[in-house]
């Protein structure tokens, strides 16, 4: 679970998941979002993917990433257990 909350403490790792959460998207298209470059947002997504909050699958030449929301609900429950 830290490396879910540590992916989710960047501010431009939780637009990524903003986005991804409005449609699949290509890495192309998530970084046409932001002004920066496309290894720094390649990094951002391999964060996202390493803390399981994001799925991905190649067709054709694209891979196309997709959110995870299992993983986004089971944090959101550990962290609402610290209130109880």
């Amino acid at each position: 679970m830290t490396k879910v909350f540590k992916a989710l403490s960047d501010e431009t790792r939780r637009e990524i998941l903003k986005l991804l959460s409005k449609k699949d998207l290509t890495a192309g298209e998530i970084s046409d979002n932001f002004n920066m470059s496309k290894p720094s947002i390649s990094k951002h997504l391999d964060i996202l993917k390493d803390a399981q909050l994001i799925s991905y699958e190649k067709k054709g030449q694209f891979i196309i990433y997709s959110i995870n929301t299992t993983v986004l609900q089971d944090a959101l429950g550990k962290f609402l257990d610290f209130f109880n």
